[in-house]
Formats: structure tokens, sequence, C-alpha cells
């Protein structure tokens, strides 16, 4: 296709969103995308403000994603859509989702990418079905030193990986925020809109997915411990998980909204029988290799030693930080290779690096053995996918 920048549409991500625009900043963030259309709420008036605000062409404002799909699926090739981008909470991801995806349109979504399971293998039957491309944003995996993680293991630099342990803490639920109107809270501790679990869908999947991508290692079973620590809660606000990989390497997988004073602390330790890596979300642009024969060694992004490709992703010079957008960023870079070959017509590129579908099964996998190994007093459950 000749150069031009993508049109995409958004659903939900409205006036009191905050998901929404952190997609919109990182879309144009290269300036290769442009947002044209939207149904930023099911209330239609409040969908119309938000497009309003957005400066987007009334007409190509809705207050219904259906009547989204089928209006922008009329409109000629100069101005069709290229990708929709959903950002509404977790129930509707599969509908809109399904809707777009079989009205011709790729699909970037945000994480979870289900309320269920089940509509998560349904969704990778469609998303095969169609041939569209389908990403997920699990943001963190774009950071240049964690991609460099995943580079040292697959080089072998820690030899066989014997132990994981991945993090998550946070403390913003440590009350029952829920209760005062605060919108991100009311819907993620609401069984019907957020699913079985609140703290493994929201950050828990995260720290399943880190693991996952620099290790390259899957989980075979785990056995979960998950409290609602805030009375009244309708769902788990903290999570303790052991984990079994594939191939015997064992792990621990600690999510929590309820840490009092942690703000947004992801970060993971991966020891091998040659060395161990450490990375923090707080500090991203340093990866920590420690050996035990030798001084450990701190990696800093932008400088010449890393990695060819990881390197590639790097945006500044060294000493100038990148952190959670740049990271979100280089997703919807290699979004746009995906998505430009499949507009052409042309074959996908054989190395795109972003979640796919596949990766939003594995997390929803995930969170359903989590909560039957809860439900079952702490039993070792298997990951059905």
């Amino acid at each position: 296709m000749k150069r031009r920048r993508l049109r995409f549409g958004m659903i939900g991500g409205g006036r009191g969103a905050f998901i929404g625009g952190v997609h919109r900043l990182v879309a144009a963030m290269d300036g290769q995308a442009e947002l044209k259309a939207g149904a930023f709420s099911s209330d239609a008036a409040r969908s119309r403000a938000s497009g309003g605000d957005l400066l987007l062409a009334p007409e190509r404002v809705y207050g219904d994603y259906r009547a989204m799909a089928r209006a922008e699926g009329r409109r000629p090739a100069a101005e069709r859509l290229d990708f929709v981008v959903i950002v509404t909470p977790n129930h509707e991801h599969f509908p809109v989702a399904r809707t777009f995806l079989e009205a011709g349109f790729n699909v970037v979504c945000d994480k979870p990418m289900t309320l269920t399971l089940a509509e998560a293998k349904r969704l990778r039957t469609i998303v095969r079905r169609t041939g569209k491309v389908f990403v997920l944003t699990h943001n963190y995996t774009g950071n240049v030193m964690v991609k460099q993680a995943r580079e040292f293991v697959r080089k072998g630099k820690l030899g066989t990986i014997r132990k994981v342990v991945v993090e998550y803490p946070q403390g913003w639920l440590s009350t029952k925020l829920e209760d005062t109107g605060q919108k991100q809270a009311a819907w993620r501790a609401d069984p019907k809109r957020s699913g079985a679990s609140n703290c493994l869908g929201d950050i828990g999947t995260h720290a399943e997915n880190l693991a996952r991508y620099i290790t390259g290692l899957r989980i075979a079973e785990l056995c979960a411990d998950l409290t609602r620590f805030v009375p009244g809660r309708k769902l788990e606000d903290d999570s303790n998980i052991l984990v079994r990989f594939q191939g015997g390497a064992k792990g621990v997988l600690h999510a929590s909204q309820i840490s009092v004073g942690e703000e947004n602390n992801l970060n993971i330790r991966v020891y091998g029988t040659k060395a161990a890596l450490e990375w923090h979300q707080e500090h991203p642009n340093e990866l920590v290799v420690k050996y035990p024969d030798r001084p450990r060694e701190t990696w800093r992004r932008g400088n010449a030693y890393v990695s060819p490709g990881p390197g590639a992703f790097t945006r500044i010079p060294a000493g100038h930080p990148e952190g959670y957008l740049e990271a979100f960023g280089n997703i919807y870079l290699e979004a746009f290779r995906a998505i430009r070959a499949e507009v052409a017509g042309r074959p996908l590129p054989r190395d795109l690096d972003f979640p796919t579908v596949d990766d939003g099964v594995e997390g929803m996998a995930f969170i359903a053995a989590a909560v039957r190994s809860s439900q079952a007093g702490a039993r070792w459950r298997r990951l059905s996918r």
C-alpha cells in the first residue's frame, strides 16, 4: 500500500477513561496513525461529547459499536478504517472484537482479552478464520530491556532456567475505592464487567505474560491463594501463586492491589544454571545480570553494547529515560507493520513482536486455573488452553 497514515477507530475510552487516552497518545506517537471514528461510550451523549473533544467529524461518532461497524464498513476504500482499538471494560471485549473482525477490520485490544476462557478460545477461532491482525496490548513487553532479557535467555546466557519470581504489587485498592464513584475501581470490582477476577485480570496477566515473554516458558500447573482483604469487595484484591512450568522450572507469582505504598512495581527475577537477571518496571532502563563467580552487571538502554534486535526499539539516546509510553508505542509500531501488510494483501512479516490472540488465550487460561485452584482450597490445577 502507498505510505500514508493508518486510519483507526476507538470503542470505549471516552471522557473519564484512563487507558483510552494512553492508546490515542501512543498510536499517534510516531505519526503513523490518526483517529477517525469512535463509539466512546454506550451513552450516546457522552460518546458525542468525547468525539467533540477529539475534534472528530460528528457523523463518525457513534453511540453504539454495532452501528459504528455497519456504517464504517460501508465507507469507500479511501476512508475506510484500517483497524479499531478496544478499550472498554472486559465484558465487552469479546462481542466488540467479534463484530469488527467479522466486519473485516483489524483489531487492537486491551487486556485481559475477554471475560472468560471460553470466549478467548472462540475469539482465537474467529481471528484465525478471518485472517485479520489481532494485537493484545501487554505493553510492558515493548520495553527495550525486557527485550534484551529475552535475548539473553534465547542465547543461553542464563543456562537452564530453574526459577522465576515475578511480582506486581500496587496499593491503589487498599480501601473500598469502588464505593466512592471512582470509575476505574467500580468496573474492576464488578464481576459482571471484570469477570471471575479483579487483581489477576487487571495486573496478574501482565506478570504472567512478562514471565512467558522473557523466558519462553509456559505454565503447566499452578496453586493459587486469592484473597479479598477489603470487606465487602466482590473480587480478589491480592493473589499468591506457586507455579510449575513446562520443562521443570518452578516459579512464584504475586500480584496485589492492597500493598500500601506501592505504585506500579512490576518486577521479575529469572534464575538459571549460569546466571540470573532482574528487571523493574519502575526503573525500566536498567537490566541487572548476576553471576555466581563475578560482579553483577547493569545493562542500560541506549548504549552500543545492547543487542541489535532490542536496541532497534530504542527511541532516544542513553541518559534520556524511556518508560511506559515509549514501550506502549513500540507495541503499536509492530502492530502497524502487520496492519500495513494485511491492508496491502501481503503476507505478514515473520519477525513481528507483539502479543497476539494466543497470548490472550494463555492469559485467560491462567486466570481460570488460578480461580479454580483458589476455590478448591489452593489445590494444584492444570491450565486448559
